[in-house]
């Protein structure tokens, strides 16, 4: 697949957001899907805001686990990971809709030849240097061990040290290796993190990463010597570089570093990287001192999810507890699940799935309050007004209050989202003002007007359904970052897009300009935006 250009220099710089790239030794779960809707859901969020935009994810194809992995299935690892990238990951992301503008894998040549180039220019700098290492590494995290972290084995591991976050024993490595002089970076470090106290985020993971640092680093092992799949070392063919140093890269070689740069210029450094909590110091510590090292910008914000627990365990294949997203989609549909992890859990935060919480969110939220809620609007319209948004001539305190309610809605959910990732807050409130529609309605009784034969009658009908209406009209742009098959859906149900445009090019500030509705749009009501979980399962 070949690159996209990217963004075009000159203007504004795009707002450059990625996820990790992903390891691709198996399938994606339900962790890796978690980090990656945040990112998707943020980058749609910004091109709402007419940003220009640039989202990057990707897999990362090389090291020792990859090696091992293929080999154990019997294939070379270029036809592992094709295998995966093809069928799996790449795949998913077009089921869960994931708008990325790129995505890059780390076995690219436009990727690779940037990463020795990059090590080079270390190397010719004198920030590496060769010597011999001896420590326990973890294979699974493809990372060598400080052993004051490591874990006692017990039961079928009793004798042996455990990685902490996977929890399998770690080996004792003694290698020749190249060594990038990571402890000459503390100071400088440290005085990045106070001056921009946003670097990292939240709050208690940049204590986590300001302490680990306060304590000193030690150089950090760039190159492998006892295996061949990777990077080869430009200047000593024998060694590859380690495969957090390559992984790190992509977020320079996919924006054009030492290759194109006008888009460089326009898109680099990213303005939020997202990360799990498991890997941010290689992105908060290891990835900032090479830029530093190679006098390049560094990130805006490096931003750290929880983990996704199951019956109190991180959610992994290596713990069992991995499940396949399908397995949700098939049953809540795509887009309830795109919501559902960014509504239940707050970003930044562990969180716990269960599938009795989903059910009980979906009905709750999306089938009663937000798919009731378009499902009587539209059905009104049509019984009352034969589909044909009428004029709005009598509006009084109780549709002024709808207003106001929007344009809070609007500040606070581009707040929460655009500004402080607070996605869970962002739909919260959102969501706040779809009940505060419905109690509109319960209020106003429109079925009961709608006896009422005489002119000010229908004028009182009339008013209701239009701020009802626009209501909707407003909750579908906000909403489309999150959900944006449904929230097409609604805006081609209230019959918006002929006079409004595409929904993907409304803007999130503009939601809450009322009135953009004209009278006579045709609306219908269409299929039920969230059918009820039994209907679902009898139609399957």
């Amino acid at each position: 697949m070949e690159p996209p250009e990217g963004p075009e220099s000159g203007g504004e710089k795009a707002y450059y957001v990625t996820t990790p790239i992903y390891y691709v030794n198996d399938a994606p779960h339900l962790g890796h899907a978690y980090t990656t809707l945040a990112a998707d859901v943020l980058a749609r969020w910004h091109r709402q805001r007419g940003e220009k935009v640039w989202f990057l994810t990707g897999t990362d194809e090389h090291g020792q686990k990859i090696l091992r992995t293929a080999t154990a299935h019997g294939v070379s690892p270029q036809e592992w990971c094709d295998r995966l990238v093809e069928e799996a990951w790449q795949p998913l992301w077009r089921h869960l809709e994931i708008a990325h503008d790129d995505f890059i894998r780390t076995t690219q040549r436009r990727h690779t030849d940037r990463v020795q180039e990059f090590v080079q220019d270390l190397y010719d700098n004198g920030e590496i240097y060769k010597a011999d290492y001896e420590g326990p590494y973890c294979v699974h995290c493809e990372e060598f061990k400080i052993p004051a972290e490591l874990l006692d084995g017990e039961g079928e591991y009793a004798g042996q040290k455990l990685c902490p976050i996977h929890r399998k024993p770690v080996e004792l490595l003694q290698e020749e290796n190249y060594f990038f002089r990571l402890s000459d970076y503390p100071e400088r470090l440290l005085a990045h993190y106070e001056a921009h106290p946003e670097f990292i985020q939240p709050e208690s993971a940049r204590n986590e990463v300001v302490n680990f640092v306060r304590q000193g680093l030690q150089d950090l092992s760039i190159s492998r010597s006892t295996f061949s799949w990777g990077v080869p070392v430009p200047w000593d063919d024998r060694h590859v570089i380690y495969v957090w140093v390559d992984a790190l890269l992509n977020y320079a070689t996919a924006a054009g570093y030492n290759e194109n740069p006008a888009k460089f210029a326009a898109t680099f450094p990213a303005d939020v990287h997202l990360v799990g909590k498991d890997i941010l110091r290689f992105h908060a510590v290891i990835w900032p001192a090479m830029l530093m090292a190679n006098g390049l910008p560094l990130p805006g914000r490096i931003v750290a999810n929880g983990w996704l627990l199951v019956g109190g365990e991180k959610m992994s294949k290596s713990n069992l507890t991995g499940i396949r997203p399908q397995d949700l989609t098939s049953h809540f549909g795509v887009d309830a699940y795109r919501w559902y992890f960014l509504r239940a859990i707050a970003f930044g935060q562990d969180g716990a799935f269960s599938w009795e919480d989903f059910s009980a969110r979906y009905t709750s939220e999306l089938a009663n309050d937000y798919g009731n809620l378009a499902s009587r609007v539209t059905a009104m319209i049509g019984r009352y007004f034969d589909g044909e948004l009428p004029a709005s001539p009598a509006e009084g305190d109780a549709e002024q209050a709808i207003r106001t309610g929007l344009t809070r809605t609007v500040a606070e959910a581009d707040r929460r989202i655009g500004e402080h990732l607070d996605f869970q807050g962002g739909i919260a409130a959102i969501f706040g003002f779809v009940r505060q529609v419905n109690g509109y309605l319960t209020e106003q009784e429109p079925w009961k007007v709608a006896k009422d034969d005489s002119p000010a009658g229908r004028a009182r009908l009339a008013t209701i359904l239009c701020t009802a209406a626009e209501s909707l009209r407003a909750v579908a742009v906000l909403l489309h970052p999150v959900m944006p098959e449904t929230s097409r859906r609604l805006w081609t149900s209230l019959g918006a897009e002929p006079t409004l445009g595409p929904l993907a090019d409304q803007r999130i500030q503009a939601a809450g300009d009322w009135g953009r509705l004209p009278a006579g749009t045709r609306v219908v009501k269409g299929t039920a935006l969230f059918p009820r979980l039994e209907e679902a399962e009898r139609g399957a």
